[in-house]
C-alpha cells in the first residue's frame, strides 16, 4: 500500500515539477502548445470533411503522414545505439545518458501512432484491430504485426523510463534482475519495429520499387543515422543550458557509430541504384522518376522529386565525411553540422523519397505530382509539437531528479 501511495506522490510531484520553470521554459512550452493547437484545428477540419482536404489521391494514397511515420519509427529504434554500449558493454559515458534515448523513443512512438491515426479516414474504427474485440487478420496482416511490435516497444520503453525515474526519485538503486532483461528485450524489439515497418512496403508486389529484400536493412541502417543525429543535437542543447553533464566521449562515440551506419546506408542505396539503372527494366521507371524525373509522361518535365533526391544524397555524403574523419568528429561545430545533415538527409530519403517513387507512375502509368496540402503540414506540425512537448516534460522531471530538486525526502 505504501508503494502505491509513494507512486501517487511521485506522479503528483512530477506534475508540480513540469508546471514550474524559467521564462525560456514557459516560452518553449507555449510555442509547442500553439503548434499542437494549430494541428488540432487542422485535424478537426480533416476529420469533419474527410481526406479530401489533403492532396492524397487514388493514384497516391500514402503521402506526408506515412512518410513521417516511416521516418519516426527509425528515430524510435535508434535508442538501441545507446542501449547496447551502455547495458551490454557497461560503457559509462553512454550509460549516463541512455535514459534520454529511451525518453525519445517513447515520444517518437507516440508520434508514429498519431501519424497513422490521422492518415486513416475512420480512426474510430481502430477497435476492429483489437484482439478478442475486433477481427484482426493475424498473423497474415502486416499492419497487425506493426501494431503489435510498436505497442510492445512503447510498453517496454515506458516501463523502463518510469521504473528508472521512480527509483531515482526514491534515491535507491534499480533492481538489475528486473530491469535488465526488459532492456535487453528492447534491442530485438527496436530492430523488429523497423523491420516490420519495412515489410509493410515490401509486402506490396504491385509496387516494384519497394518489393525487394534489401529494404529492411536499408531502413535499419538509416535509422541508426537519423535517430542518433537527433539525440546528439538534443544532448548538445541540454549540455548548453546546463541541464545534464554529458561527456565529449559519449558525443564522439555516438558520432562514430553514426558514421558506420551511414556507410552501410549509402552502400545499400548504391546497390539499389545499380540494380535499377545498370540494366533498366520496365520497373526501373520508378527509380528514373526518383533521380532524373520523367519527360515523356504527362507532357511536362517532372524533376521536382529528383532535386530533393540529389539534395538528400549530398547531405548524407557530407554527413558521412564529417562523422567518419576523427579530426572533424572531435570538433563540436562540425559534429553538429554532420548531425543536422544526416537528420535532414535521411528525413528526405526515407520520407517523400521513398513514398513518391513507389507510387509514381501509378499502375495505369499515370503521373501525379504530389505535394502535401496546408492541412497535412499543419497536422504534421501539431504532431511534432506533441512529441516535442511530451519529451520536454519527461526530460524536465528527469532533470529535477538528477539535480536533487525532486526526491522523495525533499518536496518538489
Amino acid at each position: 500500500m505504501s508503494s502505491i501511495k509513494g507512486f501517487f506522490g511521485f506522479t503528483a510531484g512530477s506534475l508540480r515539477v513540469v508546471l514550474k520553470g524559467t521564462g525560456a521554459y514557459y516560452a518553449w512550452v507555449a510555442l509547442l502548445l500553439v503548434l499542437m493547437a494549430v494541428g488540432g484545428v487542422a485535424y478537426l477540419a480533416q476529420f469533419s470533411e474527410g481526406l479530401g482536404v489533403t492532396n492524397l489521391k487514388d493514384q497516391l494514397s500514402w503521402g506526408f503522414y506515412i512518410g513521417n511515420f516511416a521516418f519516426l519509427v527509425g528515430v524510435a529504434a535508434a535508442a538501441v545505439v545507446l542501449v547496447i554500449p551502455a547495458y551490454v558493454y557497461g560503457w559509462k559515458p553512454t550509460k549516463e545518458v541512455v535514459l534520454l534515448g529511451e525518453l525519445m523513443a517513447v515520444a517518437a512512438i507516440v508520434m508514429c501512432m498519431l501519424f497513422v491515426t490521422v492518415d486513416v479516414g475512420r480512426p474510430e474504427m481502430v477497435w476492429h484491430m483489437m484482439p478478442f474485440i475486433g477481427t484482426p487478420n493475424f498473423p497474415f496482416s502486416m499492419l497487425t504485426w506493426d501494431v503489435l511490435v510498436l505497442s510492445a516497444y512503447l510498453a517496454v520503453n515506458l516501463f523502463v523510463v518510469t521504473y528508472l525515474t521512480y527509483t531515482s526519485y526514491l534515491g535507491r538503486p534499480y533492481n538489475a534482475r528486473l530491469v535488465l532483461p526488459i532492456v535487453f528485450l528492447s534491442i530485438p524489439l527496436a530492430i523488429g519495429i523497423h523491420t516490420v515497418t519495412a515489410f509493410l512496403f515490401v509486402a506490396l508486389p504491385a509496387r516494384p520499387f519497394w518489393h525487394g529484400a534489401i529494404l529492411a536493412p536499408r531502413f535499419i541502417a538509416s535509422a541508426f543515422c537519423s535517430g542518433p543525429a537527433l539525440l546528439l543535437l538534443i544532448f548538445m542543447i541540454l549540455r548548453k543550458v546546463g541541464a545534464f553533464k554529458i561527456r565529449d566521449e559519449a558525443l564522439v562515440k555516438v558520432g562514430e557509430l553514426m558514421a558506420y551506419a551511414m556507410a552501410v546506408n549509402l552502400f545499400l542505396l548504391g546497390t539499389e541504384v545499380f540494380k535499377e539503372l545498370y540494366y533498366p527494366t520496365a520497373h526501373s521507371i520508378h527509380a528514373e522518376f526518383q533521380w532524373f524525373g520523367i519527360e515523356e509522361h504527362g507532357g511536362g518535365h517532372h524533376v521536382g522529386l529528383a532535386a530533393w533526391a540529389w539534395m538528400a544524397l549530398s547531405f548524407n555524403l557530407t554527413a558521412f565525411v564529417l562523422l567518419a574523419v576523427p579530426a572533424f568528429r572531435h570538433k563540436t561545430s562540425l559534429l553538429t553540422l554532420g548531425c543536422v545533415l544526416a537528420f535532414c538527409g535521411v528525413y528526405i530519403e526515407k520520407g517523400m523519397g521513398l513514398l513518391l517513387p513507389g507510387m509514381t507512375p501509378g499502375v495505369l502509368g499515370e503521373i501525379y505530382e504530389y505535394a502535401p496540402s496546408a492541412t497535412e503540414i499543419a497536422v504534421g506540425v501539431g504532431i511534432w509539437g506533441t512529441g516535442a512537448l511530451l519529451f520536454t516534460l519527461m526530460v524536465k522531471v528527469t532533470m529535477a531528479i538528477n539535480d536533487g530538486e525532486f526526491r522523495r525526502e525533499s518536496p518538489a
